[in-house]
């Protein structure tokens, strides 16, 4: 009879010992299942994120690239002679002592180096713009979300 007890008692706290593992190894499949799905989950988002940067970046890559050919189109246009730069600026009195003819008027006129600084800062410009224009909408659609 005490060996049929002891045997129980035995088979008892067996169980009830196997019981707490499985207790336990439950609770930590659970917590592994619930920090993968999570980690899932921010690589999804992340994908997306990634994607949509990519597209907003081509966007404003396209839009400065086409500027830029806008431009130098432009100052090619300027310096072969087709186009001009409009100035707001009147002529030096010249010597008012002689005769007039229109053949001594000069129309004003940008310097070379005036003209290159001219372009140099419209290009800067422009970037600048495009750039600014990226952030924001990087801000408004990634940042703020």
């Amino acid at each position: 009879m005490v060996v049929v007890v002891a045997a129980g008692l035995l088979s008892v706290s067996l169980a009830l010992y196997y019981r707490g593992n499985a207790i336990e190894y439950k609770s930590q499949r659970d917590n592994a299942k619930e920090a993968l799905k999570l980690a899932d989950d921010t690589i999804s988002d992340m994908k997306v994120r990634q994607r949509d940067v990519a597209a907003l970046d081509e966007k404003y890559t396209k839009e400065l690239a086409d500027a830029k050919a806008k431009l130098d189109a432009l100052q090619q246009c300027v310096s072969s002679g087709k186009c001009g730069l409009r100035l707001n600026a009147k002529c030096p009195a010249g010597n008012t002592t002689g005769t007039a003819s229109m053949g001594d008027a000069a129309s004003p006129r940008l310097t070379e180096s005036a003209q290159r600084d001219y372009f140099t800062l419209r290009e800067r410009i422009e970037t600048a713009g495009k750039q600014i224009a990226g952030l924001q909408q990087y801000i408004k659609e990634q940042c703020m979300k």
